[in-house]
């Protein structure tokens, strides 16, 4: 029968081998998506699919950083959570600015294809969202995972709500507002993502302190022991040593050899 401790690590292995083919799937999903909106957005002139097909670049690294660490320490997917966080800011940031620039200089995108794409994103993204429920409360790197593929569901429905609003008033302004606001949503979930982190990594930095400092007590404790007289010490345990006594007649003295 396997021990408590067999059992779960088998149960981790199995876990881990479950979230990375879940991982490739979505990995492959937002791969393809960003190609095909990156290109739509281009082609329409929208601000919003631009920002969705950004957001689906950004979880494509996503997943590829967390299928790096899958099987590593708590301390590399903390940094890998970190990373995710920052990719996360840095397109918040890269969107907003292209908010401005079509509040600027914009006109109105084909509300037609515009919303034709966001529902394609939009079916793709519930898919994610659904692969990845039941790993949510894993670790950090999953929930942020999660957590990414929660945004691109409210960002993908909001780009459909905008491309009806275009079509309806012949204004880029929906557009345009959208942008923005899928930019406070990436930089609100960037924040989230690395102040997580940042608690994890100083976890693991304590358990590393306190691992080393035990380790250099347990050296010293060794180093520290005086020196035994048996060849092997480990056998001799007061509760089942047996110790031989053995009189010498030339000075009557008693002397103890090892244990058998």
């Amino acid at each position: 029968m396997k021990s408590c401790c067999e059992s779960k690590s088998d149960e981790l292995v199995e876990l881990r081998a479950s979230q990375g083919k879940v991982l490739k799937i979505l990995l492959a999903l937002n791969a393809s998506m960003f190609f095909i909106e990156f290109t739509a957005a281009w082609w329409l002139g929208s601000t919003a699919l631009l920002g969705d097909s950004l957001d689906m670049f950004g979880d494509a690294s996503v997943y590829a950083l967390t299928l790096y660490v899958l099987h590593r320490s708590v301390r590399e997917r903390a940094l890998s959570a970190l990373v995710k966080g920052i990719v996360m800011l840095a397109l918040g940031v890269i969107v907003l600015g292209e908010a401005g620039y079509q509040a600027l200089h914009g006109v109105a995108p084909a509300a037609h294809g515009m919303g034709a794409f966001a529902l394609l994103a939009l079916a793709v993204n519930l898919v994610c969202f659904g692969l990845l429920w039941r790993f949510k409360s894993d670790d950090l790197n999953m929930r942020s995972t999660w957590l990414c593929s929660r945004n691109d569901i409210i960002a993908n429905a909001s780009v459909f709500g905008a491309a009806i609003l275009v079509g309806w008033t012949g204004s880029r302004w929906p557009d345009v507002l959208l942008g923005a606001a899928i930019a406070a949503l990436f930089l609100q979930s960037a924040w989230q993502v690395i102040r997580d982190a940042r608690v994890e990594l100083g976890e693991a930095k304590q358990a590393e302190s306190a691992q080393a400092e035990h380790e250099q007590d347990a050296s010293s404790q060794t180093s520290d022991a005086p020196p035994s007289s048996c060849a092997t010490r480990s056998c001799c345990a007061p509760s089942t040593a047996a110790v031989v006594v053995e009189q010498t007649p030339a000075s009557g003295d008693s002397s103890s050899k090892c244990c058998r």
